[in-house]
């Protein structure tokens, strides 16, 4: 929907030819912009409550580039890039866009990035350091929405002590994001400590056996605690969007 088309829905609106709740279906469902190699949500964030991420994995440098700027041109001050190549985030600099990058966790936030991480709190616990890469990608996502995160690393069921230590941290979230290789273990034991939604993600770390994630993976999804729920394997940015959405209800409480 371009400009002269939500003026002229918001003139029918005002003259009574729409009624306010049709006219909000229509920007909700308002079409894309195509882009022939990617067709671009532009009105994902009134129907979702956020903008449109950029997945970077698969994508050349060139169309990340093209998707940011078309997507910074049409209104929005910052875009999430997840799985970003370094070679993408140094193209987005030369060209102008002002990005924050994280080479670790391959996060990229072009544009604005939100500096007001206040809201609530959302503990974010990993098994090893090892995991740290993917639970970073789940703390900059929670980050990025406005969410307060504490991290609390290399806490595994190895030595639970690290753990047990950091108890009272632990009962002041609103959310816990569990991130774990090997066996999963951690998740189980977070979700029979706290009275929040555990969000347990499963990194591919591991020996041969632990099949690159799918060990702690079904390990979490049998886990005998309740309210612990599992994302896919090494997808920290799922973990952190939807601990935003929980710390938000929690907070707006």
């Amino acid at each position: 929907m371009d400009k002269e088309e939500m003026r002229a829905l918001l003139e029918a609106v005002k003259n009574e030819e729409i009624s306010v709740d049709d006219a909000l279906l229509k920007i909700k469902t308002a079409p894309y912009d195509d882009l022939d190699f990617a067709k671009i949500d532009t009105h994902r964030g009134v129907r979702q409550g956020a903008a449109e991420v950029i997945y970077g994995a698969g994508k050349t440098d060139s169309q990340i580039l093209k998707i940011v700027s078309h997507i910074l041109e049409h209104g929005e001050s910052s875009v999430l890039i997840t799985r970003m190549n370094k070679s993408a985030a140094e193209l987005l600099e030369e060209n102008g866009i002002p990005l924050f990058y994280h080479e670790l966790s391959k996060i990229g936030i072009a544009g604005k990035r939100n500096k007001d991480c206040s809201r609530g709190c959302i503990v974010i616990a990993t098994g090893g350091t090892s995991d740290i890469p993917v639970a970073e990608e789940a703390a900059l996502t929670a980050e990025y929405y406005g969410n307060k995160v504490v991290r609390l690393y290399d806490v595994g069921v190895s030595g639970i002590h690290r753990l047990m230590d950091n108890a009272e941290v632990l009962t002041r979230a609103n959310a816990v994001i569990a991130v774990a290789g090997m066996e999963g273990a951690l998740a189980s034991v977070i979700g029979g400590m706290v009275d929040v939604p555990v969000i347990a993600v499963p990194t591919s770390v591991g020996y041969g056996a632990s099949f690159k994630g799918l060990a702690a993976l079904l390990s979490m999804l049998n886990s005998c605690a309740s309210g612990v729920t599992a994302v896919n394997i090494d997808n920290g940015f799922g973990a952190g969007y939807t601990a935003g959405m929980i710390n938000k209800m929690r907070s707006e409480k």
